[in-house]
């Protein structure tokens, strides 16, 4: 059992790290100024320093680093998931800048992977490879606020066709990135037969932004943050909707199915990501810890404080280990069959990084609540993804189904 980072993983996180040092970490206060003088705030992709960390991180390699090996003859590192999880790992340590400096930030990653898989070459040269290159946005459009979207059968936005046409009604909310101008294109999630078997009743298609009858109604906020930084979350409209049905991804009733394929790498890099924003916590917490003195004594040297950074290691350590396990995994058995690990992380890392931020701004007081140390912010932000790409307990149920499905075979055996 080897622990260790192969060479090209050391190479590419020395580089990673340096950038982070020298540029990212330097460029954060620079960000948040430049996108407070935004005309369009959530226009942050247009702000000078992201250009600038873009530039570099291109010049330097470290771009597209989420694309897998298998997607040959597209711009990326061609990484495996375990060597991108120690770099994915590095730029949550600053989530809201460092993916968007890779072209590692979501939901343009899926996208793109969702593009390269199933679009046609003609839907490639249109999107994905702007997308590639950085150029603009995307936005993939799923959930809605008229049914329980943790069941994606339930998906009521109809998708009619009519000739050579598409045409779309229905309600989509929670929609990330559709805030940003730079958003041009939606893939959109719909029932397309809803007298076909379960599954096969939905399809997705590519509707570009100023497609007419699409309207961005309003931005979603998140416990009183409207997550500008991000590209903000959209509630959008659709009203005889026309598309191409050249626009169609992959087949009718394959909406499913290309749903699935997008979630779980998707999943994944989530958690990835998250370890680092608990790493930047413990940092924090630690860093607070010794510069206050309450009660004639530094926080440090308070018991129970030392109490929350032991726990707070060991916890992030064991989810490391569970999220490279799943990484490896995925490589080598394949994402189906990495199918329980992939779950067994998407419950475990936001209530273990939750709570490591829980005990960062306790420790920090009142300031931990404030803009000033962004732990708040963090919190709000992984709060999330107890419901991004399914909710804790859809994942538990279909964990504990199989558990119990291999313990039955295991007695019967």
């Amino acid at each position: 059992m080897d622990f260790g980072f192969d060479a090209r993983t050391e190479e590419l996180r020395a580089d990673l790290l340096d950038l982070m040092d020298t540029h990212v970490h330097p460029a954060e206060p620079v960000f948040h100024e430049q996108l407070a003088q935004l005309d369009d705030r959530w226009a942050w992709d247009s702000t000078p320093v992201l250009g600038e960390l873009r530039t570099e991180a291109r010049r330097r390699g470290l771009w597209n680093l989420f694309l897998p090996g298998e997607h040959a003859g597209v711009e990326g590192a061609g990484l495996t998931n375990l060597q991108y999880a120690a770099l994915a790992e590095i730029t949550g340590r600053s989530l809201h800048l460092a993916p968007a400096a890779l072209n590692c930030a979501a939901p343009d990653t899926g996208n793109m992977e969702v593009l390269h898989m199933f679009g046609t070459p003609e839907q490639k040269e249109r999107w994905l490879t702007p997308l590639l290159a950085g150029e603009i946005r995307s936005a993939f459009a799923m959930t809605e606020p008229d049914v329980a979207s943790s069941d994606a059968t339930n998906i009521q936005l109809s998708i009619v066709r009519d000739g050579d046409e598409y045409v779309l009604n229905g309600r989509k909310w929670w929609i990330t990135g559709a805030m940003n101008p730079g958003c041009e294109i939606f893939i959109v999630m719909g029932k397309t037969d809803p007298s076909a078997e379960r599954h096969r009743q939905q399809s997705m298609v590519l509707v570009p932004r100023d497609t007419p009858g699409l309207e961005v109604v309003r931005p979603m906020h998140v416990f009183g943050y409207d997550d500008h930084e991000h590209g903000g979350h959209a509630e959008l409209s659709f009203t005889d909707v026309r598309v191409p049905v050249a626009n169609l991804i992959g087949e009718e009733g394959g909406g499913f199915g290309v749903a699935q394929a997008r979630l779980g790498p998707g999943r994944i890099h989530h958690c990835m990501r998250s370890i680092g924003v608990a790493e930047r916590a413990i940092e924090l917490m630690c860093a607070r810890a010794e510069s206050r003195v309450a009660f004639g004594r530094p926080l440090a040297q308070q018991g129970v404080v030392r109490d929350w950074i032991a726990e707070s290691r060991v916890r992030l350590e064991q989810l490391r280990l569970l999220v490279l396990k799943t990484a490896w995994l995925m490589d080598t058995v394949g994402n189906r069959g990495a199918h329980t690990e992939i779950q067994a992380i998407k419950i475990a890392t936001p209530a273990t990084v939750l709570d490591i931020l829980d005990k960062a701004i306790q420790v920090h007081g009142a300031g931990g609540l404030s803009q000033d140390f962004d732990l708040a912010n963090a919190y709000a932000g992984l709060r999330t993804l107890r419901f991004a790409d399914g909710p804790d307990e859809v994942h538990k149920n279909a964990l504990a189904k199989a558990e119990l499905a291999r313990q039955a075979a295991r007695r019967q055996a």
